[in-house]
């Protein structure tokens, strides 16, 4: 035992927060009470310990600190008549303070040698060295007791305080609860105690700063706090790491490895062991049949070395195989020669290092989730102790394995509903509604009931487009540069071999070449261009390949040209195509994913129907009404707010593809486009192709005009309406008109759109007349 005396908070040892005395009063009198009501040998301990202190109970006062050492047998009877007889002091965390606990005056070795122990400085608990903290919890600590003695009030504040630490040697947490015992503890109160009401007293404490608010209703100085107090540590490793893994689980995170690492590292902490490892595999299904997904293996280290080899998922799908046939743990305390011929994982295992490995199925509501690894680099002997310990997170580990399993589900089903379907989640109601409908209803063989149709009345339509300017030029272009190079390099080899072996076919290929050649300056239509593939390939092809085979020396002559056709669409002959269509996907892609980020943001304004339309460029439709969010009620401000966002959208889009232009492999613009439609149209959704349409002869009209302008004309002219770095906003009415005109204003002042504004006629389209348009130029200069 040790009598040194220490504070807990060297920083606050002059801190008086209240007056204190340290007294044995409170003790010896319940010595007596428990002496007369305790008949057994105890009694007689008791007896003996109230002699012992018959000097105190005469003087009416405790030792001062100082003479505390004179009588360590004191409180060595102390220690002895409040510790559990069996308990070795050596682990025993134990300590005697101040009735306000900062001073410690007597403690067990254990308790002494983990608060002082200066040469291993990090093993202290975190919160002690932090001023603060231990201020504003001796605060909690002092009106706790007041207000439960005096007020009979249990306060919300927590009698337990947690510590955590890292070891030293092993690098892993370690978490004890601290307990302060205040039964011998007595509070005086100098003059008249002030009157509280409990509801008042709950207020207060459920606030921020409460404990500030009862300095100033309970002044301290009103107490006077009597007695000691005694300190106990519990390790409660086990507990805390099982609790962080439980919210590690609960909490929602974007990244799963993260939160795979968090838990790892929990379960480490578990075994109090560092020579341990953890691994967690999911056993993620599609179709019925094992799927490999890395991301979700990496905090395997079967997978990780098995990757090192190129064999994870082989490794993956052998294992899924092996254990849901078969389901067992199995355990390796060493990995021989003779074991890694028997499981064919182990090889792997044996190369990184591992010495030992076991792995155990882990299982959700009866069905296998996927498998949780121990390993070490060291031979192991998995103890029952281990697995014991391992057992209370066997569950929690179950339920993040199956929450891998679902998250994963979940994403196929987005990627289906965005790019497969039209099904989207606002207006998935609907549909749950009309299937639930159609399987209540009673069927048969000879009664087959067609599902109901899916129609959304009074729906605001939004149309936009974004088109590559010219691009069925600029792919003729491409094509014609393709084709020049692959004829000009096919004559250069004809001319060759007609010089050194004359023929009369060479003359022939010669003039048929020239013949494409010529066509191949100008536009090129379908019927050419297979036409030319077809003689490149088929015809000169197969001659130059047969005269190489003919006669090996014209190798030299033939081979540039074979190579060139020979090539997958990679290769040469295809340069300028694929510039061209590396450019159009760099647009493309970045118009998508501005949309699908803003899609996120228009939902949550208000749910509507988003659906993007692939073309050269990117088409969208979006619809909303009250129809497709029946329980969120739809006001007029909801669609103004989704028209700005529609032209600030356009603008944002125009200056993305603007500054794609000095990294595009081949140079292309875009044209925006915007079709105004002020009254409400009906949509159905068409079950033959999987998607919404228009309903209605007054709806399709709306529908026949998207089709039509997309290179509509400036009355009279022969200028089109969309041209690069501009917006055009195609309306009917002069209403439409004022209203963009207001939301193009508020953009021109905020240097997103230049001043200028144009108001234009448009020609007359098939069945379509009196279309205008206004159109704004865009601010590049951010």
């Amino acid at each position: 035992m040790q009598t040194t005396s220490f504070y807990i908070n060297k920083s606050l040892s002059d801190l008086k927060l209240v007056e204190t005395a340290l007294s044995f009063k409170s003790f010896t009198d319940h010595l007596q009470q428990r002496l007369l009501e305790e008949h057994t040998v105890k009694g007689r301990f008791y007896r003996f310990v109230l002699d012992h202190f018959e000097e105190y109970m005469q003087a009416g006062h405790a030792p001062e600190a100082n003479q505390i050492k004179r009588d360590e047998y004191a409180l060595e009877l102390i220690y002895s008549a409040l510790s559990p007889a069996l308990l070795s002091e050596k682990d025993y965390l134990w300590a005697l303070s101040t009735p306000v606990p900062n001073k410690i005056l007597y403690s067990t070795d254990a308790f002494y040698e983990f608060v002082n122990d200066q040469a291993n400085d990090n093993v202290k608990p975190s919160i002690i060295s932090n001023k603060d903290a231990f201020y504003q919890q001796q605060l909690e600590y002092i009106y706790r007791l007041i207000l439960k003695r005096l007020y009979d009030f249990t306060s919300v504040l927590s009698n337990h305080v947690y510590y955590s630490y890292a070891n030293a040697h092993t690098g892993l947490s370690r978490y004890y609860r601290i307990h302060i015992d205040t039964s011998f503890v007595e509070i005086k109160v100098k003059g008249d105690l002030p009157e509280l009401d409990f509801e008042t007293i709950e207020n207060y404490l459920h606030e921020e700063g409460g404990v500030d608010i009862l300095m100033d209703i309970l002044p301290l100085s009103l107490f006077r706090f009597e007695g000691f107090s005694v300190i106990t540590m519990e390790d409660v490793t086990l507990r805390r790491s099982i609790d962080n893994i439980r919210e590690a689980i609960n909490n929602v995170v974007d990244n799963e490895e993260e939160l795979y690492k968090q838990v790892i590292y929990s379960l480490k902490t578990l075994t109090e062991d560092d020579n341990v490892n953890f691994g967690l595999l999911p056993f993620l299904k599609l179709n019925g049949g094992p799927v490999f997904d890395y991301a979700s293996g990496s905090q395997s280290i079967l997978i990780k070395t098995a990757q090192q080899y190129g064999l994870a998922e082989e490794m993956f799908c052998a294992l899924v195989d092996r254990y849901e046939s078969d389901p067992r743990a199995v355990f390796f305390s060493s990995i021989s020669e003779a074991k890694q011929q028997k499981y064919f994982f182990l090889k792997t295992l044996k190369q990184a290092g591992i010495k030992s490995y076991a792995v155990i199925p882990v299982f959700y509501h009866r069905h296998i989730a996927g498998v949780m690894e121990l390993y070490s680099e060291k031979e192991l002997v998995f103890y029952e102790n281990l697995l014991s310990r391992l057992e209370f997170a066997l569950p929690l580990i179950a339920q993040l394995l199956q929450n891998s399993v679902e998250h994963f589900n979940d994403r196929i089903d987005a990627v289906i509903k965005d790019k497969f379907t039209s099904l989207q989640p606002s207006v998935q109601w609907k549909f749950n509604e009309v299937a639930w409908k159609w399987l209540r209803i009673p069927k048969n063989k000879n009664n087959q009931v067609k599902i109901g149709n899916i129609v959304f009345s009074d729906v605001y339509p939004l149309y936009g487009a974004i088109d590559i300017r010219n691009s069925t030029i600029e792919r003729n272009l491409a094509l014609q540069q393709d084709m020049r190079r692959v004829l000009n390099l096919l004559l250069k080899s004809l001319r060759l071999l007609n010089e050194h072996y004359p023929d009369a076919k060479w003359k022939g290929l010669i003039e048929e070449s020239s013949k494409w050649l010529e066509v191949a300056g100008g536009f090129i239509n379908t019927s050419d261009e297979i036409q030319i593939e077809q003689f490149l390939e088929s015809d000169a092809g197969l001659h130059l390949m047969h005269i190489k085979q003919q006669y090996p020396d014209a190798a030299d002559m033939v081979d540039p040209y074979l190579d060139i056709i020979g090539r997958d669409c990679e290769g040469p002959a295809f340069t300028h195509r694929n510039r061209l269509e590396m450019a159009m996907q760099m647009i493309n892609g970045a118009v998508n994913n501005y949309f699908e980020q803003a899609e996120k943001h228009l939902q949550a304004l208000y749910p509507c129907y988003f659906e993007k339309i692939r073309t050269d460029g990117v088409e969208y439709d979006i619809y909303l009404g009250q129809s497709i969010a029946p329980k969120v009620t739809f006001q007029p401000g909801y669609l103004k707010q989704m028209r700005i966002w529609q032209l600030t959208s356009m603008v944002e889009v125009a200056r993305i593809t603007h500054r794609l232009l000095e990294n595009m492999p081949a140079s292309l613009q875009t044209t925006q486009m915007i079709f105004i439609h002020s009254m409400p149209i009906d949509i159905s959704f068409r079950n033959d192709e999987r998607r919404f349409d228009v309903e209605g002869s007054y709806n399709i009209r709306y529908e026949v005009i998207k089709k039509r302008i997309d290179k509509v004309q400036l009355a009279n002219s022969t200028e089109r309406l969309t041209q690069p770095g501009k917006i055009a906003l195609v309306y009917f009415t002069d209403g439409e008109a004022d209203e963009q005109v207001t939301y193009i204003k508020q953009l021109q002042q905020q240097n997103m759109l230049l001043p200028e504004i144009e108001y234009l006629e448009l020609e007359e389209l098939q069945g379509v007349a009196g279309l205008k348009a206004l159109r704004v130029s865009v601010n590049f200069e951010e």
